[in-house]
């Protein structure tokens, strides 16, 4: 009897835990319940009970899933929905929308989960990280910190992001040298995959004399591919560029130094950009991306055809065991065919570091 009743008591428990939570059962028969957070880039998050930590598990390792809270879904055709959603028996997932329509769709059109409610935080995600290095020779040293933060509503999008870094080094004529950076973007959702963006961006770095270059730009751009294994997208429109300079100081014939500032310059360009993210290759993340800047109205006694580009290659190793941490590789070149002092067209670095995104 006493056998009975603890055979029913755990019955009856399993039954109402999950009733009341988010369950999962994998392609090997295992069953996780406990609270579904997310699916980004292939890899579902969730919170089980009787753990602290959250789970991990690849989006193509779910047999059937059955999702009770409300959540943001991304199709890979860029349609977005608010509502829930569960495994629908026929190897398909049943989406109960909110807003509209009913659909069933392939496991493999679900690019995005996102749990959402009110709370400003729950539609929050940031990263940070740092790198140091540092050479004997000159006592050199390099420090380089990257920070993002992006909040994501049921239709539109923003970011922002700044990366630094300063280089040191004892017993040489030369000036330290610093590159800053830094963003703020805007992106609204349209149908079919195509978004309106406005960005921001600030860019100084020594190299180039480049006291502070601010760059703001409209567009309009098309995620061509959108799965779970990878994103390419291209997007084109119109800039207004304003740059100034800091001094240069240069030795004439007779070994005086002298001091020479570049004139700012004003300019509205186009720009013509595509990027591309590979995120199903186990821990590793590989993101790269290309925006060309022809100019269209030259800056004052500027001379025309005039043509910049930024390119960016990230690399970034996500490993489970370390949970929310990650190790980071990056390289970053800036083109500039006018630039403001002459021999100085290209500008780029390599950084590494450390960090924790959430």
């Amino acid at each position: 009897m006493k056998k009975v009743l603890l055979l029913s008591i755990l019955f009856f428990s399993v039954v109402a835990l999950t009733a009341q939570n988010d369950m999962l059962i994998l392609t090997n028969g295992d069953m996780i319940v406990g609270d579904l957070k997310s699916m980004d880039k292939g890899v579902v998050t969730i919170e089980p009970p009787y753990s602290d930590s959250d789970f991990k598990i690849e989006w193509k390792g779910i047999k059937e899933i059955k999702a009770t809270q409300r959540y943001l879904i991304t199709l890979s055709d860029g349609t977005r929905i608010n509502g829930t959603f569960r495994s629908s028996g026929d190897g398909k997932v049943f989406i109960d929308n909110e807003e509209g329509e009913d659909i069933t769709v392939e496991p493999g059109d679900i690019v995005y989960i996102n749990s959402i409610d009110d709370s400003f935080l729950s539609r929050l995600s940031a990263n940070i990280d740092f790198g140091y290095s540092l050479t004997k020779a000159n006592n050199q040293q390099q420090i380089n910190a990257n920070l993002r933060m992006a909040y994501l509503a049921d239709k539109w999008s923003t970011d922002i992001y700044y990366n630094s870094l300063i280089t040191t080094q004892d017993n040489v004529d030369v000036e330290d040298i610093k590159r800053n950076d830094a963003g703020l973007g805007f992106r609204y959702f349209l149908p079919a995959d195509w978004y309106l963006s406005s960005d921001i961006t600030w860019l100084s770095n020594t190299e180039q004399s480049l006291d502070l270059r601010t760059n703001g730009k409209v567009g309009i751009g098309n995620y061509i591919i959108h799965s779970n294994t990878a994103y390419w997208g291209v997007s084109g429109g119109g800039a207004f560029n304003n740059e100034s300079f800091s001094p240069v100081i240069n030795s004439d014939i007779n070994n005086i130094d002298s001091s020479f500032t570049a004139a700012g310059r004003k300019s509205f360009e186009g720009f013509i950009g595509t990027e591309l993210n590979l995120y199903d290759i186990g821990d590793l993340n590989l993101f790269t991306n290309l925006i060309v800047y022809p100019t269209i109205v030259p800056a004052k006694g500027a001379d025309p055809g005039r043509v910049r580009a930024d390119f960016r290659f990230d690399a970034k190793y996500d490993d489970f065991l370390l949970k929310d941490f990650y190790i980071r590789a990056g390289y970053t070149l800036n083109y500039d065919s006018q630039p403001g002092e002459e021999g100085k067209k290209v500008d780029y670095i390599f950084t590494t570091g450390f960090g924790w995104e959430w």
